[in-house]
């Protein structure tokens, strides 16, 4: 999915005034690409990664994806779009305790009465397999580990086939062993699928392994130095 931001900004009211989090925001993707997005705590990563996701909305400036202006769709259009055409990882994986592994990755296709219910099943047990936990469908998240977890996460994200992988720390609650694995299943998984792909992350490490990185400063998207002091 092409990607091209201009000029976007985002503000929340405060009681002293407006705070500005993004500032005049520029960004092309095409199709394909993969880009980390780094930075400190409170720069903006996951406010940025929110309005390409069209989790919330910008004060000004514009977002297209693929050509297309998502926010002119209704508020229940647009829940559509972003089901069919953007898929998630967080930092925390939001895996239903009462549900097993294989009911977890199906959840995002519950809204979607189009689809060939066993096409969406076989795809599933598909991506399980290929993330490892093909001995894993009926476990609950209780009785994965923290990489299991997000490894199923991230195999929901895929489930419909996006166009659009965004992942906000994925590996900010793992260990460095476990954090590594999860970066080369994204990447993998990334060329695999043909998404195109944005990860925010903490870590330089694994910003690295990206064909490109950025870095937010004090709202602001800037080349990344590498982390030369």
């Amino acid at each position: 999915m092409a990607l091209v931001i201009q000029n976007l900004s985002k503000s929340f009211p405060t009681r002293s005034g407006d705070l500005v989090v993004l500032r005049g925001i520029d960004l092309e993707m095409q199709a394909g690409d993969a880009l980390a997005i780094l930075g400190p705590s409170g720069s903006g990563k996951s406010t940025l990664l929110h309005l390409i996701g069209t989790l919330d909305r910008p004060t000004s400036g514009a977002i297209t994806l693929d050509g297309q202006n998502p926010f002119a769709l209704a508020d229940k259009e647009l829940a559509r779009f972003r089901n069919r055409h953007v898929g998630f990882v967080f930092q925390d994986h939001y895996l239903l305790p009462q549900c097993s592994t294989l009911e977890n990755v199906l959840v995002p296709t519950l809204a979607d009465h189009s689809r060939n219910r066993a096409e969406l099943q076989k795809r599933a047990v598909g991506l399980l397999d290929r993330v490892g936990l093909s001995l894993r469908l009926d476990h609950r998240p209780a009785e994965l580990s923290g990489g299991e977890r997000q490894r199923v996460a991230l195999a929901r994200a895929l489930i419909l086939k996006p166009k659009l992988l965004l992942a906000d720390e994925p590996t900010g609650n793992l260990d460095r062993k476990t954090a590594q694995t999860i970066g080369e299943l994204l990447l993998e998984l990334h060329r695999q699928e043909k998404t195109t792909l944005i990860i925010v992350t903490h870590s330089a490490e694994l910003a690295r392994t990206l064909p490109k990185q950025m870095e937010m400063n004090d709202g602001t998207l800037i080349r990344w130095d590498g982390g030369r002091p």
